[in-house]
């Protein structure tokens, strides 16, 4: 690909002096259990080629959402959040519209639930949840995907029922790349890539891998799926910074994913590591 600059369409930052990251538990995890902020990831994306990204929630706290976008104001580098607010609340659609209000809340692009933590599997098809699913469609913004694969016919449920509304599947369903195996992770993924109001982030998987020992090509039966289904136009690259730290460094996430997709061409690449995640989110720029 020659037209840098990249977009990263999803990273976090937090700051533990200011709220606990609870998820953070164990020794696997133990890297992350610091504060990461801005500063740190902006020198490591620069030198990637990276000129825009999206800031995504790491927890379902209200407060963090404003926190974000006047972090993002406040940035040449974030050019959209993804933020959190309660789907099940009864006036999701007056909370999205405070948010717009708030310093920085013309660079809400998406809100974003830890649906991977729900113990219902079908948790997106409470009635409850759909009207909020459609509130976020009436307000023009897009909605990530944290599922795993198990959630996925649900997801794709929820997308049919709301189809005015982006679903953008984030870390490709989280395949379960260290056992090695496709199924039936592929079925669900392909599922939901047969309805057209579907995205999926190529972001997310060095650390689904053993985050020892993988190889670009331990990846590559997740990423061939993932290109197949969805096609470029409708993929689009994440950093998952600083969670890609457990297993690599900013600079071979990126360069793997370019690895995986040199097969796409030119163009095709110019849509997965730039163009998708403007046009999805808004993010303006060339696409």
């Amino acid at each position: 690909m020659t037209q840098p600059p990249f977009v990263d369409a999803h990273h976090h930052v937090w700051d533990l002096s200011v709220r606990d990251q609870g998820w953070i538990t164990g020794e696997e995890l133990a890297p992350l259990r610091r504060t990461f902020t801005l500063a740190d990831l902006e020198p490591e994306a620069r030198a990637a080629g990276v000129g825009a990204t999206v800031l995504v929630q790491t927890v379902t706290v209200a407060e963090e959402t404003p926190e974000f976008l006047e972090l993002a104001a406040g940035s040449g580098l974030v050019s959209g959040v993804v933020g959190w607010t309660d789907l099940t609340a009864p006036d999701v659609a007056g909370t999205l519209a405070a948010l717009r209000g708030l310093p920085g809340g013309e660079l809400l692009v998406g809100i974003r639930h830890q649906v991977q933590a729900e113990a219902d599997p079908r948790w997106l098809l409470r009635p409850d949840v759909l009207r909020g699913l459609r509130a976020v469609a009436a307000a023009g913004l897009a909605y990530d995907l944290i599922v795993l694969p198990h959630q996925l016919p649900a997801a794709v449920r929820a997308a049919a029922l709301v189809p005015g509304l982006t679903f953008v599947l984030d870390h490709a369903g989280k395949p379960p790349v260290a056992q090695r195996r496709t199924h039936p992770w592929a079925d669900g993924l392909r599922a939901l890539a047969a309805l057209p109001n579907t995205v999926c982030k190529l972001s997310g998987l060095v650390t689904e891998a053993d985050p020892r020992t993988w190889t670009a090509e331990d990846l590559r039966p997740y990423t061939d799926t993932v290109i197949d289904a969805f096609g470029p136009e409708r993929l689009m690259f994440g950093s998952d910074w600083p969670v890609c730290r457990l297993a690599a460094s900013y600079a071979d996430v990126l360069d793997t994913a370019r690895t995986l997709t040199a097969g796409l061409g030119e163009d095709g690449q110019r849509a997965v590591f730039s163009a998708t995640a403007r046009r999805v989110y808004g993010l303006g720029g060339p696409t």
